[in-house]
């Protein structure tokens, strides 16, 4: 009787230390609130029974749950567009849905958006000051447009712009229009690939600057915008004025997931499309010094999921010095977040060939130049401003620049295909440029990198690293990331020999 008293005691207790570890872990991987099971960055932001969690903005269309768990607007007689948006609001994400609509009934889905309790003044595309009025509700929208109907002038067809880029109370059509886009082409792909009376399938992205939607499984819209990159989420039904055959019809939503976008990751459609994280968020794994085959061990550090340099006295590369990519590239995206403190000059270049300055100061190669105009002294030598923030540094002046203030975040974005590059600035292009062009070398000619210690054919180097720079000022990045454009190598005939892999550049001696 004791020895079974012993061994269901020790299977009770065996038990109890099983179901604590089991409950210990489950506290450590439970998802955050609100987000489903399986994934922590997915959000529920329509529970399927109720509106909890909305609230109705603009006019007196009315809103329901169907028995199907569908949210369902209806539109009403004499009343503006109504919204109706999340009490929270969303950055970086991916928001999908299906929605299905009376054809007779424009609509669609705002996100990033804003409802102000001051009237809010801002620049229209134009570059002309304009105002939104006290409550309306203003920023993206990805449209709702399937009426076979709506024949635009000088079209002969339907419109179709459903998962269009356009911006609710100011700046109208960004895609097709003012961001490119042609909108006989789009109106083509709409009419091929939307349902009309039936359901469709919509994905919008919005990732910082950029924002691509996408309708069916077919992309509609891949564009850079300097518009908000926060606000709430609303379905719209839109208002039908006096016309009282449209009294009543609804449009659908069903199957609503957002699914949030961290700092310093990469969606599935960017990996898709070959993107790679130059910076995890964790280490300085992919980097090195400049001037050495390590990363530096003081100066820059990683914390709270960004790469920090530290204040210094101001001078170039003097401190902890430059880091610079494992890697070389020939043909590249690379978008970088930075964040400047008070007088602070930095800059991400490209192309960079470190083994060229043997000297003190920075490695050589082009840069886009990160600065606070409006404190550093540099942003009045040069010239004609050509060593502001974004501009190719000492060479070309950006224009159509709208930088965000010190201490927020800001956006370099580089492209560089064949010999030409471009230089954008919080998704505005401010630079664009041939490195082969004779107009190029003029430019290099007026510069200080006509100084032979810079050597022949400054900045048309076939390839180079990417560069990060120490200006002995305090400087933040997150999000930095690179696509490689260069052409994949041709595989060798059979039999034939490969050849070998590249490189990267042994490091200058000290």
């Amino acid at each position: 009787m004791k020895k079974n008293l012993l061994l269901l005691s020790l299977t009770a207790a065996t038990l109890l230390i099983v179901g604590c570890a089991n409950d210990a872990q489950n506290t450590a991987t439970k998802a955050a609130p609100g987000a489903p099971k399986g994934n922590p960055n997915k959000v529920e932001i329509f529970n399927r029974k109720d509106l909890t969690g909305f609230k109705k903005l603009g006019g007196e269309a009315t809103y329901a749950v169907s028995p199907e768990g569908h949210l369902v607007g209806t539109s009403t007689l004499n009343t503006p567009n109504t919204f109706l948006a999340t009490d929270k609001d969303y950055g970086n994400f991916v928001l999908e849905y299906d929605f299905k609509n009376d054809p007779r009934l424009n609509s669609g889905v705002q996100f990033r958006s804003r409802s102000e309790a001051k009237e809010v003044t801002y620049k229209g595309g134009d570059g002309k000051p304009a105002k939104v009025p006290v409550g309306r509700v203003h920023g993206y929208q990805a449209e709702i447009d399937t009426d076979p109907k709506n024949v635009k002038k000088d079209a002969t067809e339907a419109r179709m712009w459903s998962a269009g880029l356009y911006e609710e109370g100011r700046r109208g059509w960004i895609f097709p229009g003012f961001g490119g886009g042609d909108a006989l082409a789009f109106s083509k792909q709409g009419r091929e690939i939307t349902k009309i009376g039936e359901w469709n399938h919509v994905k919008v992205e919005a990732n910082g600057p950029r924002i691509r939607t996408w309708i069916n499984g077919v992309q509609r819209v891949d564009v850079r915008d300097d518009g908000y990159k926060t606000g709430f989420i609303a379905f719209q039904v839109h208002g039908i004025g006096k016309d009282a055959a449209k009294a009543g019809t609804t449009v659908e939503w069903r199957n609503i997931t957002l699914t949030k976008i961290n700092d310093n990751s990469l969606s599935d459609s960017e990996k898709a499309d070959g993107w790679k994280l130059l910076f995890d968020g964790r280490s300085s794994k992919g980097w090195r010094s400049a001037k050495g085959p390590d990363f530096p061990k003081a100066g820059w550090s990683v914390e709270k999921g960004m790469l920090h340099v530290a204040k210094g006295d101001g001078k170039e590369s003097a401190n902890a010095g430059d880091i610079i990519t494992i890697n070389r590239y020939k043909e590249f995206e690379v978008s970088v977040d930075f964040k400047l403190t008070k007088g602070a000059n930095s800059g991400l270049k490209y192309f960079v060939q470190p083994n060229l300055n043997q000297g003190a100061g920075s490695a050589f190669g082009l840069e886009f130049q990160m600065l606070d105009d409006a404190v550093h002294p540099d942003a009045k030598l040069g010239r004609d401003g050509n060593r502001t923030v974004s501009s190719l540094y000492d060479l070309k002046t950006a224009t159509n620049k709208r930088a965000n203030r010190i201490g927020d975040w800001n956006n370099a974005y580089v492209v560089a295909k064949g010999t030409k590059v471009e230089h954008w600035l919080n998704g505005r292009l401010v630079i664009s440029y041939d490195r082969s062009t004779q107009e190029f070398r003029d430019l290099v000619a007026k510069s200080k990198y006509a100084d032979p210690k810079y050597g022949k054919n400054f900045g048309e180097w076939a390839d180079g690293h990417i560069l990060l720079q120490e200006h002995g000022d305090e400087v933040w990045f997150k999000n930095v990331k690179i696509r490689d454009l260069a052409p994949a190598p041709k595989p060798a005939a059979k039999g034939g020999k490969k050849a070998p892999a590249k490189k990267a550049d042994a490091p200058a001696k000290k």
